[in-house]
């Protein structure tokens, strides 16, 4: 018995110890997939938008990720030529999320304090 708990101690502990994965842009699209009729049609965004920006916030969790997530966002943007920019920048807040990450086309993503 004491062999089978040390054992499932030394899983965890590499479970925990090994270095969380990076965030990457097919993450990114993935959450942000059902706000695409909000951005480009404006009007409110659904549950399922909504849940998308609260996976992303909790995936960005360090500076990197969050610059990454920007990088991934602007390119995603930059997809869609009827993009709102007044939906984009309303986006987080109709969510009622505090997002480190902006939605557009133009931010530099390497000049933001995070």
């Amino acid at each position: 018995m004491k062999a089978v708990a040390v054992a499932v101690i030394v899983v965890l502990v590499q479970f925990i110890a090994e270095p969380a994965q990076a965030i990457t842009c097919g993450q990114v699209d993935a959450a942000l997939a059902p706000c695409v009729p909000y951005l480009t049609q404006g009007g409110e965004p659904g549950a399922a938008c909504c849940s998308g920006v609260k996976n992303l916030k909790g995936m960005a969790a360090t500076t990197d990720d969050r610059r990454t997530a920007c990088n991934c966002v602007k390119a995603a943007a930059n997809r869609y030529t009827n993009l709102k920019d007044d939906a984009a920048q309303a986006l987080a807040s109709k969510c009622g999320v505090a997002m480190d990450v902006p939605v557009s086309k133009t931010i530099n993503c390497d000049t933001i304090s995070y």
